[in-house]
């Protein structure tokens, strides 16, 4: 029985998520485990206060489809089965949370920059995603793409 056996990788789709994805897929391999990938949209009226006088439910599925190709596109390229991909909406760090419950997943994995000062005070994704986590949390720091 390995330490790993369900990890979930939780994927911005930034520049830096393909060198986040291959090094997730190298452990899933030495562990053995069954790899999960997930990304958060978070719903455009987040971003304009719930309150916009229009129906953005068109451009919201436009960016859920985005994130469906670009899952599809990580997963092909790693090398490695891919149990699930999963493209969820809402709050980034409860939906990484609902969704490590729900599929009783050992270890998260998640990129960091690395930032420091004020968006080390602020928090961070990663901050967020580490103090809610019933399970083991991963931050790999990715290297900013020049």
């Amino acid at each position: 029985m390995s330490i790993y056996s369900r990890i979930l990788l939780a994927l911005d789709l930034s520049d830096e998520s393909e060198q986040l994805a291959l090094k997730t897929a190298e452990m899933a391999k030495a562990f053995a485990a069954e790899l999960s990938l997930i990304h958060v949209v978070e719903p455009l009226s987040f971003a304009y206060g719930g309150d916009v006088p229009m129906d953005l439910s068109a451009i919201q599925e436009q960016l859920d489809e985005h994130a469906r190709t670009r899952l599809d596109q990580y997963a092909e390229k790693i090398g490695y089965p891919v149990a699930r991909k999963l493209i969820v909406t809402g709050h980034t760090e409860t939906e990484i949370h609902r969704a490590a419950e729900e599929h009783e997943i050992d270890l998260v994995i998640l990129g960091s920059h690395g930032r420091h000062g004020l968006a080390l005070l602020l928090g961070s994704t990663a901050n967020g995603v580490l103090h809610g986590a019933k399970c083991d949390v991963l931050a790999i720091r990715v290297k900013e793409a020049d």
